[in-house]
């Protein structure tokens, strides 16, 4: 019997033939998976079912006994045991369950239709990011690209960044897409908080998972695509290696993922050390019928059956069966050897000249012998039956054959991959009745079916495709047909498989517009056309059907792990030849003790010496600039010291490690921190959380977000601050591109200096409606707050200035605000003078303490009235209080300036001149607004709070008359107390003298 194996020697030449690795080839994931789930199976796989992906076995009650001795077994082992996978006989079903995804898919499954019911203003398209590997030609390419199109369809807008540049560059542009190139440069300078999702393709991709990894990107909905192999492999040598800090690393990537995406069902068994719960399966994509148009470039069926020693007479029939076959060969293949073997022997009898040759593809191990009883027992001759295995190049296999008989009957949770390059070989296939492949094929139009509870049925359609010594026209007229099926077979449901996956993972702010639904996506197909064109200058791997470069981030990180390892190694040889000796520590304590006594003799000579004690006053100034020397209390750093004397500082405002590339350094911004994880190490930024404690208390410092930090700056401002001008400036402003720029810098600091008329307020970012496709007439303040706000801005506002003013209930209280084409201004990127700060945090206190008591008050379950998703429920009033300071400007007098960022050009907006009459100054007036606040000071000064959770006493200082005047009161206190303490030493020295205490004395 030939064998595939080139131990032999007798079938090497299919892979040589070649050129390439047969073992690199796709199909093999699954037999590679099969052997690593044997090692993995027990701790890594499947023992933990409410928190991973299941790996299910259905089938008989022996193989469920088995199953759950390997479960117990697995929970209660000291070390990871090597269990075996049952064996086939026994198997009924192996399937991928995805508890976690499918239960939040469930949860989720008709929430988009709900909101689409709702009859809400939205104004901006959803927009995703797309992370790819490289933008060259390659069947991921071609998925990502039919899916993409098919998303812009239904309303997604999307953005292209990639590792590496290609062919598709232009391609992506034109359909509309902007494509970066991400080079050296990496991703910290995206702002992904943009993107209503990101998806990720490829793990040369993992510098994107990193940066989504830090605050304030954390809670951006990521799909991580894996398609490739190359870790899978190079886990189980991570293991054994004992490099448990790689493993940690992906691990950890790998979760950050909300979905882990494979192409099909053998990946995830790779991968299953990593898995978190979070893995998912989408299959269809395009890479078999990619591969196999790609070999039949350059192989022909005549040239690969004269290399293997195969005759062109000869009726060759291979039988593929379920991809996850173990160690013994499937019991399917004696059923088909009984079935159709006599079948086989009647036909050579008549014709001595035709010789059916069977060619088995299944397993990895030595089945030769086992499948040569089996045909033994049917009357078949020697040289009738051969063995391939997975690790053999079974394109050229395939492509060798006169039919293709599908012997497996159990069904697979995917179509079989043989089974699709088959068909794509333009060969005629016997397949069973199972679901998955009736769900496609159709008997006798894209093949012959037979019952797979009646396998004689096999019989007639093999009858149906040979007439005579050929094979009939009817089969060539089946194999011509399921070459038109299988090119696009699985496009429509890969492609909406992904737009469902989005409309259940990604979350749609309320100013975001609703994707149509998935079930609009119309009968599609691959853009095969645009992707036609000749790829063999593009070094693709004709096997596989993708790029022959290696996943070079697998490699960069073990080699950077090693090198880790190699430096520690290094410090510690160094540390041990180091190491001193008992006579070394002699001597050392020695030059210790001398040192010490020549210290203590200088001192002692020091203290004989005659000293002119001075005039008591000198004494006192000295000690008062020795003070005032010290560094903890009172030493200026860098960059107090480069701000003095400037006229303006503005201040950053930031959450997290991921927004540092975003924010500027000089004498013109500081940083103001809101967490202390995220502070910057190595500046003078503000600790807002130290200033403001009500910051340390999560739920406050998400519904306050940036003007928590104003507020911080404004407590106790004195010591903070000192020029006259102030400013602020959001790190999203850098990412949305509206960060001042240096000329725009330099004519601020310039208007600043020589400004004079302190009632005005300059700001760069403007509420930019040009991207939206909704009528901008429609659009004013009001609406656009509520596209923001869930719809309810106009209510919470108008409840919270009554709350604020005790105003009737049906006295009108929203602020009239005027669209008549002038900037509003967003993104809290503003300057003005000090005075008129303070000014307007005095009235946002008031104010977001109002806010918080009526969505209290009218939310039963305390969540968010302004909110319609997770994220925006948890950064409540944000969005309300970054346009705040348009009511607060335009009704307060002030005059509204806007500057362009990039050019500095400066334009006034909504002059005061024609507000006459349309403003509410008596809301707005200083006195009353001071008054306002002494009242609340004296409330919480007498310990008499408004209500149980009372929010403007933890927003700044208490300032009332009262508290001027207990100040003073102490002030003066201290004072006294500090003179009679003098005066009371004085008289001791009048009476007694000075003491000096004698020499060595105690």
């Amino acid at each position: 019997m030939r064998r595939s194996s080139n131990r032999d020697g007798s079938h090497g030449g299919a892979g040589d033939a070649d050129g390439g690795d047969a073992k690199d080839h796709p199909l093999n994931r699954r037999a590679r998976a099969l052997r690593f789930a044997r090692r993995w199976w027990s701790l890594h796989g499947c023992c933990d079912p409410s928190a991973r992906g299941l790996f299910v076995v259905i089938g008989s009650l022996s193989l469920i006994g088995l199953a759950v001795n390997v479960f117990l077994e697995s929970m209660f082992a000291t070390e990871k045991p090597q269990i075996a996978v049952p064996v086939e006989r026994n198997l009924s079903a192996l399937k991928f369950v995805p508890l976690r995804i499918q239960q939040r898919i469930e949860m989720r499954d008709d929430a988009l239709d709900r909101l689409r019911e709702e009859e809400r203003l939205r104004i901006y398209p959803p927009r995703l990011a797309l992370v790819l590997g490289s933008l060259r030609k390659d069947p991921t390419s071609l998925m990502l690209y039919s899916v993409s199109m098919n998303l812009q369809k239904l309303g997604y807008i999307l953005t292209i960044y990639a590792v590496e540049d290609g062919e598709t560059h232009s391609l992506w542009e034109h359909i509309g897409c902007q494509v970066f190139i991400l080079g050296g440069q990496g991703t910290h300078n995206i702002d992904w908080s943009f993107f209503q999702g990101v998806i990720s393709s490829s793990l040369e991709a993992k510098e994107s998972i990193s940066s989504l990894m830090e605050e304030p990107f954390c809670s951006v909905p990521l799909i991580w695509i894996i398609h490739e192999d190359t870790l899978g492999k190079r886990l189980p040598i991570y293991a054994s290696r004992g490099s448990q800090q790689l493993i940690n690393e992906w691990r950890k990537a790998f979760s950050r993922a909300d979905v882990v995406v494979f192409p099909d069902f053998s990946l995830p068994m790779l991968y299953s050390t990593l898995d978190t719960g979070n893995f998912f399966v989408i299959p269809g994509t395009p890479v078999d019928v990619w591969t196999a148009e790609r070999y039949m470039m350059t192989h022909s069926r005549h040239m690969l059956r004269k290399i293997n020693g195969f005759s062109e007479d000869d009726l060759i029939v291979v039988i593929i069966g379920n991809s996850f076959s173990y160690n013994m060969p499937p019991r399917e293949y004696e059923t088909v050897m009984n079935t159709i073997g006599p079948w086989a022997m009647e036909h050579m009898q008549t014709d001595q000249q035709r010789l059916f040759k069977f060619l088995f593809i299944c397993g990895n191990a030595d089945h030769g012998a086992a499948l040569q009883i089996m045909a033994s027992r049917v009357g078949l001759p020697n040289g009738s039956v051969f063995h391939y295995s997975f690790d053999d190049d079974v394109n050229s296999i395939l492509l060798m054959a006169n039919i293709i008989l599908y012997g497996s009957f159990q069904d697979e949770q995917g179509f079989s991959p043989l089974l699709v390059r088959a068909m794509c070989f333009e060969i005629p296939i016997v397949v069973p009745d199972l679901p998955t492949i009736r769900e496609h094929v159709v008997d006798k139009v894209h093949g012959m079916v037979f019952k797979a509870k009646d396998p004689h049925t096999m019989i007639s359609a093999f009858s149906h495709l040979i007439s005579g010594k050929e094979l009939s026209s009817d089969a060539n007229s089946l194999a011509s047909s399921g070459v038109d099926l299988v090119r696009n077979m699985f496009a429509p449901e890969c492609i909406t498989s992904y737009a469902k996956l989005l409309e259940n993972i990604l979350y749609f702010p309320s100013v975001t517009m609703l994707p149509k639904p998935s079930s609009q996506i119309k009968p599609t197909m691959w853009m095969w056309k645009i992707f036609k064109q000749d790829v063999a200058d593009q070094h693709i791997n004709v096997l596989d059907g993708t790029s022959t470069k290696t996943s070079s981030i697998v490699y960069t990180l073990e080699e950077e792990l090693q090198s880790q390892r190699d430096i520690s190694e290094d410090e510690m040889e160094y540390s041990k030849s180091e190491n001193l000796t008992p006579s070394d520590w002699d001597d050392l304590r020695q030059i210790e003790i001398l040192e010490e006594l020549e210290r203590r003799e200088l001192w002692e000579l020091g203290e004989r010496m005659e000293r002119s004690v001075g005039v008591l006053e000198n004494i006192r100034s000295h000690v008062k600039r020795v003070e005032k020397s010290k560094f903890e209390e009172n030493e200026r750093d860098e960059g107090e010291l480069v701000r003095t004397g400037q006229p303006l500082c503005i201040y950053e405002i930031y959450r997290g490690t991921g927004a540092w590339p975003f924010l500027h350094s000089g004498a013109l911004y500081r940083g103001i921190s809101l967490s202390k994880i995220g502070q910057r190490p190595i500046s003078d930024d503000i600790d807002a959380v130290g200033r403001l404690p009500i910051l340390n208390e999560t739920d406050y410092s998400d519904v306050l977000g940036e003007v928590g930090g104003m507020f911080a700056v404004a407590d106790k401002i004195d010591a903070l601050h000192k020029p006259p001008w102030i400013g602020f400036q959001s790190w999203r402003a850098a990412g949305k591109k509206v960060a001042l720029s240096i000329e725009a810098e330099n004519v601020l600091r310039e208007i600043v200096g020589n400004e004079t008329n302190g009632d005005i307020i300059y700001y760069w970012a403007s509420m930019d409606l040009g991207n939206t496709t909704v009528d901008i007439d429609v659009l004013d303040f009001w609406s656009v707050c509520d596209s923001l706000n869930a719809g309810n801005c106009r209510t919470v506002f108008e409840d919270s200035f009554q709350q604020m003013y005790n105003l009737p209930n049906d006295m009108p209280a929203l602020p009239y605000m005027p669209s008549d084409g002038d900037l509003w201004s967003i993104l809290n990127s503003w300057v003005m003078p000090t005075p008129s700060f303070l000014e307007f945090m005095m009235f946002s206190r008031l104010f977001v303490d109002s806010l918080d008591l009526v969505n209290r008050d009218k939310d039963d379950n305390h969540l968010c009235l302004l909110g319609s998703t997770k994220l925006e429920r948890k950064q409540c009033y944000t969005r309300v209080m970054e346009l705040l300071v348009n009511v607060w400007a335009y009704h307060s007098a002030r005059k509204m300036v806007y500057m362009d960022p990039s050019s500095g050009k400066l334009e006034e907006q909504y002059p005061v001149d024609l507000r006459k009459g349309l403003m509410w100054v008596m809301y707005f007036n200083t006195t009353l607004l001071k008054h306002m606040d002494e009242d609340l000071a004296e409330a919480a000064l007498d310990r008499l709070p408004l209500r149980k959770k009372w929010l403007w006493p933890h927003t700044g200082e208490i300032h009332n008359q009262g508290v001027f005047d207990k100040e003073r009161e102490n002030k003066y206190r201290r004072k006294q107390e500090k003179k009679r303490r003098i005066k009371a030493k004085q008289l001791e020295r009048k009476t007694y003298g000075y003491k000096q205490k004698a020499i060595g004395g105690a």
